[in-house]
């Protein structure tokens, strides 16, 4: 019996890999001969709020399904993931059979097909040939050693899923970061233009107040007015929780699996971004935070494919 292994790893079912950011985009194959089989997995996945398993299975390996699926779920945690077993083998070609009745529908159908088409083409052995389910296979019961060996080689495709998964966790963090310093930067900016606005609703109260019979006013409610209008303009608490929040948000990218919980910072940073926009009634205020809310939505974005 000739087996030829898949490169062995250290990664097992019960130890996850994962120690940084990854993101749920991936690609992994393996490949390995058994016997006289020549055998290839490929897995991709895309980004998806759960685990999202679409299984391509041959026949005779159905019966590995179940521990297929525990190793995925073990290693890949999330995302939509479609994964394929692919076989070739000389042995196999001889030791099926053909489905006669389904290729004679197969051809009744083809030529139907052509003469209303008016085609040249006669060579309709080659395409039912090709059709589904006429070419039958004797399924063997698979032996231990070729289920683990398939095991084996589906943890390997697993691994370079992960590892491909790793390498775009890094670009991610690289344009979480880029896009932080740009919001911070954003919000410095913000310093210079404040004594400016306040300075100008001060001078709008104080005309307001000139116009104002004062023998009409009631001093205590004008104090309570006055100092819910100044706390309303002040904007120091947003700007503290936002550097707070990009300040988190910066700690949890370095944490594997965090994924939503940067997802959940990105809509607390939103918050207090719109409240600077709605608390700024000042042209250039506003202008940095719209491009702050540019580039928080970028990191949204990419929070969504953030595993």
């Amino acid at each position: 019996m000739k087996v030829s292994m898949p490169t062995s790893y250290s990664m097992t079912n019960n130890q996850n890999p994962m120690t940084q950011l990854q993101s749920m985009t991936g690609f992994g194959k393996a490949n390995g001969h058994f016997q006289d089989k020549k055998i290839s997995i490929e897995i991709r996945s895309l980004n998806s709020k759960g685990l999202d398993l679409n299984l391509k299975i041959p026949a005779a390996y159905r019966s590995l399904e179940t521990e297929i699926r525990r190793i995925i779920g073990a290693e890949l945690l999330r995302g939509k993931v479609d994964f394929g077993i692919y076989v070739e083998s000389q042995a196999q070609q001889h030791s099926g059979f053909i489905n006669r009745r389904l290729a004679d529908q197969y051809f009744q159908e083809l030529k139907s097909i052509n003469q209303s088409w008016e085609s040249n083409t006669t060579d309709y052995l080659s395409l039912v040939l090709r059709m589904p389910d006429v070419l039958s296979q004797e399924l063997n019961e698979v032996s231990e050693e070729e289920a683990a060996f398939i095991l084996q080689l589906s943890n390997e495709a697993c691994m370079h899923l992960q590892q491909f998964r790793t390498k775009e966790g890094q670009n991610l963090i690289a344009d979480f970061t880029q896009n932080l310093e740009i919001i911070r930067a954003q919000l410095q900016e913000i310093a210079p233009f404040e004594s400016e606005r306040l300075q100008q609703v001060r001078e709008r109260i104080f005309k307001g107040l000139s116009e104002i019979d004062e023998s009409r006013l009631d001093q205590n409610r004008l104090e309570q007015e006055l100092i819910y209008y100044i706390e309303k303009l002040d904007i120091a608490e947003e700007k503290m929780r936002l550097q707070h929040h990009m300040s988190y948000f910066h700690e949890t990218m370095q944490l594997a699996g965090s994924g939503k919980k940067l997802g959940f910072i990105t809509q607390e940073m939103g918050r207090e971004i719109n409240t600077l926009g709605s608390k700024c009634n000042h042209a250039e205020i506003q202008r940095r935070v719209v491009i702050m809310k540019d580039h928080l939505e970028k990191m949204k974005e990419q929070v969504l494919n953030t595993l």
